[in-house]
């Protein structure tokens, strides 16, 4: 992190009581979702081409699939809604088991805005193709094990696009290695050299096997001043515990320091290590990219007065600029919907969040 000076069962717990098989009895025969049934969760489609004999939904990653949640078998073109539990978050994978034995699967679906997933003849494989048994650990390289007793400082990035991690420049700026640890605690090493700007002060590394979902950059509407906003890094490593941390804040202006058009500057605190990491909307896309604080300090000894809390984010739009020039197409969505909790943002980041290690 910068400091600028002034002058610079388990399935089933998923989901809350409800009448399911009722519901999808009266959507195979047509009857539209009514308001209140919209507001109480989602809808899974078969429309596969014939009848499903088995319906999972868990939260996405879960190495397993759970319990059946059909009481009977679901006809082709049948609904089936589920009500999930508050407390289970907003992506789900979908598996629906057809009476030939294959799989018709979605991955990662977002849940608490799409109320529909239909799942068609292009989304069925073959039997068990689709299991999910926990992955057998593999040992890293050793391009991929830290050194003990070098010098290292630490950043976060996050994944635009499989292999591809945005981060500051001045996270990898002069290292010797650069190593990106996963979410699943694994690491990997980036391969030099990474693309950068050194005056939007950002970085791209390519990093051979590291793949995941990605994080949406914010489409519209535009930024305003008072939006609420998460930032989502690894702070202040070897103080503070290992994981990933999450504070809120919000848009205090459009502009940074004297006037960088570049910049936002924001409320929500950061701290060394958070640089790199993604500034998110209470929707869950990236508005931005987190790269300094002003030096309170710096500023006490000028003023008299200590600043508080006075942070600062590369743009979102110019970051997904620097990707596109990068060869990078980031995914976009729009911000259109209903606000989420920052619980569910966090969850949303720390599936595409990376801890990162400069090794001098």
């Amino acid at each position: 992190m910068r400091t600028l000076p002034l002058a610079s069962a388990l399935a089933l717990a998923l989901f809350l009581p409800s009448s399911p098989a009722v519901r999808a009895q009266g959507a195979a025969q047509g009857a539209p979702p009514t308001a209140t049934q919209a507001e109480e969760g989602f809808r899974v489609v078969n429309r596969t081409g014939q009848e499903a004999r088995t319906l999972n939904a868990v939260r996405a990653g879960r190495p397993d699939w759970a319990g059946n949640l059909l009481p009977r078998p679901l006809a082709d073109g049948a609904t089936y809604r589920l009500r999930p539990n508050p407390q289970a978050g907003c992506r789900f994978d979908i598996r629906l088991v057809l009476a030939d034995g294959r799989e018709a699967v979605k991955r990662d679906q977002e849940i608490c805005t799409q109320r529909e997933i239909a799942l068609d003849a292009s989304t069925v494989v073959a039997a068990g193709s689709a299991a999910r048994p926990p992955s057998p650990e593999t040992p890293p390289s050793p391009q991929a094990i830290p050194r003990p007793g070098v010098r290292a400082a630490t950043g976060t990035g996050f994944l635009v696009a499989g292999e591809r991690v945005l981060t500051n420049r001045h996270v990898v700026d002069g290292c010797d290695r650069v190593l990106v640890r996963g979410p699943d605690g694994r690491n990997h090493a980036a391969v030099p050299p990474a693309r950068t700007d050194a005056n939007l002060d950002l970085a791209l590394l390519a990093v051979p096997g590291l793949t995941g979902p990605v994080l949406s950059f914010r489409q519209d509407p535009p930024l305003r001043r008072g939006e609420g906003v998460v930032a989502f890094g690894y702070p202040l490593t070897g103080l503070l515990s290992s994981d990933a941390k999450l504070t809120r804040g919000e848009i205090n202006g459009l502009a940074g320091l004297r006037d960088n058009q570049d910049q936002i500057q924001i409320s929500a605190p950061v701290q060394p290590g958070n640089s790199g990491g993604p500034l998110l909307d209470m929707q869950g896309n990236v508005v931005g990219v987190v790269v300094s604080k002003l030096n309170a300090q710096a500023v006490a000894g000028r003023t008299g007065d200590i600043a508080q809390n006075i942070n600062f984010a590369v743009r979102g739009e110019r970051a997904a600029a620097f990707l596109r020039a990068a060869g990078v197409t980031p995914a976009a969505a729009r911000s259109n919907g209903a606000d989420r909790s920052a619980a569910d943002v966090g969850e949303i980041a720390e599936r595409a969040t990376m801890f990162i290690r400069c090794e001098r």
